[in-house]
């Protein structure tokens, strides 16, 4: 947590966002121990608060086990709460507050920790100066990593927003502990896809550290590693690879080859990405060399350049040499050495899972993306993660015609999404209109037709009316209405798709034919009679949608789903 010191067990954002299930939410455990805190007269005791919290921080240290330290810390914010002067914030109770919610989420009891932490929010006045401003910064910070390890992503960001702001007020905006809330902050919004407000703060806080850091600083260098990252999200990738060039060379300055070879293998993806083939070999092959001599033949970063290689050759059509790779990676994730993390192994399935997607083996693709949910379901935080998981395999499911699987996944990762506070991103919208196709295949046209409303709305939003996504919503939205007999609709969307083409993005595309006739007949056919037999559904749904999903080649970032 940046610009403070905190307790060991608060809980971190995780990079990609499913939580362990709580009891229900209650600052003070069960009503069974409530019961006799309330009636211990000993804790009216002003030295009884100070003395308990150092015993909760005591076991926690020892390890003795957070059970008792959970007696320990309720114990003593019920005394710190009593004790208080009328009127007077206690920044002793708001402190036994923070810890008590600490041992809260090291028992993976976020949802109790939650209460606690609104509760201490409430305490310090940060007009009172500078340790009432810290104590506040503390708790929305650590209020926000907990919603983060809930997967409640958009929860999270609010009260990182209000921390920084409070820190702003209380150290001015150039502060450097400044700079790495920015930072912290840019990297949740990141995983949220919000990369505009990313890239603003990260913009930030390369300002800030420059200002107070040597040229070529580790600091700098990791700032430019993220705005790498943000750019090539937005697809603009001579930036992102202006940025990686720059935090390579600060990085070599100083000394450290184990962070240069990780900078070589995004350089390598930014080449990839601009189809500069040789070069992206040459800087995975650096990078391959360096794991090998630091971290061993079987480390998971070695794996993981295998699998960029792996989906290289396959792009540049060297298929053997792109199973090749892919079987020596699956080799390293099927034996980790001790250490390799579940995400890890996860992550690494994952994108070998790509791999054979792209060759047109859905079924092997399958079988890891289920073994890297399998690695994931029971880790905190990795909700938004297991998601995009499910989404790609919805995908899958759909092109190899099983529909109710299909439907399904999208089910479960529309849900995941609703609950991590993605439901306003391009990425949601993608995935309701991918389960309106579904629905669409299965005839269930009334629940197709919300979704794909839905759908149209995010993707206005977040993409505006013009976009490839944006269309194809606007399209498969059109042929449900014309199969639900609601023709005056459909044939209202049509005009306007027709119209923005013409306008906008002119009429060379050959999708503009096939609306076009289509608009035709619904004209021709709406004076006859409101009441016709629907068309077959397959013959309504946009063709482009399946040829957009089947031969596109974008990866949407972070989690691999093909749209």
């Amino acid at each position: 947590m940046p610009g403070l010191v905190s307790v060991a067990d608060t809980p971190q954002r995780s990079p990609s966002p499913v939580p362990k299930k709580a009891a229900s939410p209650s600052p003070s455990g069960s009503s069974k121990k409530k019961a006799p805190l309330l009636s211990d007269a000993s804790l009216d005791n002003p030295d009884l608060g100070p003395f308990l919290l150092k015993l909760a921080r005591d076991t926690i240290a020892s390890g003795d086990g957070p059970a008792k330290a959970l007696d320990f810390a309720i114990r003593a914010s019920t005394s710190f709460e009593r004790c208080a002067i009328q009127g007077e914030p206690s920044l002793d109770l708001a402190m036994s507050l923070h810890v008590l919610a600490a041992i809260y989420c090291s028992l993976g009891r976020f949802e109790e920790a939650v209460p606690v932490l609104e509760r201490a929010i409430l305490v310090p006045d940060v007009d009172r100066g500078p340790d009432h401003a810290l104590a506040s910064f503390s708790g929305y910070m650590q209020l926000g990593d907990t919603f983060s390890m809930l997967g409640q992503v958009d929860r999270s960001i609010s009260c990182y927003d209000q921390g920084l702001q409070i820190q702003i007020q209380a150290l001015g905006d150039t502060d450097p502990r400044v700079g790495e809330t920015c930072r912290y902050l840019a990297e949740a919004n990141v995983q949220a896809m919000q990369f505009d407000k990313a890239e603003e703060l990260c913009k930030k806080t390369l300002e800030i550290h420059r200002a107070h850091s040597e040229p070529a600083s580790l600091e700098e260098a990791a700032d430019r590693r993220l705005m790498a990252l943000i750019c090539e999200a937005k697809g603009d990738y001579e930036s992102a690879l202006e940025h990686l060039v720059l935090a390579s060379m600060a990085m070599i300055a100083n000394g450290q080859d184990n962070e240069v070879a990780s900078i070589d293998v995004s350089i390598g993806n930014i080449y990839m990405s601009l189809c500069r083939f040789d070069e992206a070999i040459f800087s995975y092959q650096k990078a391959l060399t360096v794991f090998k001599s630091a971290k061993g033949e079987n480390h998971p970063s070695v794996a993981s350049v295998f699998v960029r290689l792996a989906d290289l050759y396959h792009r540049t059509g060297k298929l053997r040499e792109s199973k090749s790779y892919c079987e020596n990676a699956l080799r390293i994730y099927s034996k980790p050495v001790p250490g390799t993390t579940a995400e890890e192994i996860a992550g690494g399935l994952t994108e070998i899972s790509a791999v054979f997607e792209s060759v047109d083996e859905p079924e092997e693709a399958l079988k890891l993306l289920n073994r890297a949910m399998k690695l994931l379901e029971d880790k905190p935080g990795q909700q938004s993660t297991i998601a995009g998981i499910e989404a790609r395999m919805g995908v899958m499911y759909y092109m190899i015609g099983r529909y109710e699987d299909s439907r399904n996944s999208f089910e479960s990762a529309v849900a995941k999404l609703r609950a991590s506070g993605e439901r306003k991103s391009a990425f949601f919208g993608v995935v309701l209109n991918q389960m309106g196709l579904a629905c669409v295949q299965l005839f269930k046209i009334d629940e197709a037709a919300e979704l794909f409303e839905e759908a149209r709305g995010i993707l206005e939003q977040e993409c505006g009316p013009c976009h490839q996504d944006t269309l194809g919503v606007y399209s498969n939205l059109a042929a449900t209405y014309d199969a639900m007999g609601r023709v005056g609709d459909a044939i209202e969307i049509l005009e306007y798709v027709l119209k923005l083409r013409e306008e906008k993005l002119g009429i060379a595309n050959p999708d503009f034919e096939d609306e076009k006739r289509r608009l035709a007949e619904l004209l021709k056919e709406a004076g006859k009679t409101r009441d016709r037999k629907a068309k077959s559904l397959e013959n309504l749904i946009d063709p482009g949608s399946k040829r957009t999903k089947k031969e596109g080649a974008k990866r949407w970032p972070g989690l691999g789903f093909r749209i």
